[in-house]
């Protein structure tokens, strides 16, 4: 079996963990799961790191609370982890919650492997499907969930 390695920070906490790679990833779910948990209770650092995958938070209403989620428990609470094309709502709202204003689907598509989510067999069919039922719409190269498409979702 091959090996595997995590490291995870949050707030001042931190975890490291090395093994077989099933067991390193049963443990990345655990972490992953307690993550809302964790924020409330660890104070926030002051230094905040820009990186282009995690946007800052721009987030009002529904959006803050969106915000505060994982990416794998937004994806849970919102029944997307089986239905390929709600997966790509669910991640596309997820990121606009998270501050990005407009996605293409590479975007989504790099959010859920950098959340170790299994892949889209095939990103552009779930953004045309969701193009279709109204809930995207596609501006040039880029797309937008609409009001249609979160209040399906949610």
């Amino acid at each position: 079996m091959s090996e595997g390695k995590i490291e995870i920070t949050i707030g001042d906490i931190s975890f490291v963990g090395e093994g077989e790679q099933n067991w390193v990833g049963e443990q990345l779910d655990k972490i992953l799961e307690k993550a809302p948990e964790l924020t409330k209770i660890i104070p926030k650092r002051k230094k905040v790191i820009k990186t282009d995958t995690a946007p800052e938070p721009q987030a009002e209403g529904d959006n803050a609370e969106i915000a505060q989620k994982t990416l794998p428990a937004f994806l849970g609470d919102t029944n997307a982890k089986s239905n390929q094309v709600v997966k790509f709502l669910a991640t596309a709202l997820w990121l606009h919650a998270k501050g990005s204003k407009r996605l293409k689907t590479g975007d989504v598509a790099k959010a859920l492997s950098n959340a170790n989510q299994t892949r889209l067999a095939n990103a552009s069919n779930c953004l045309a499907s969701n193009i279709k039922k109204g809930f995207i719409e596609k501006t040039g190269s880029e797309f937008f969930v609409t009001d249609d498409g979160k209040a399906d979702l949610l």
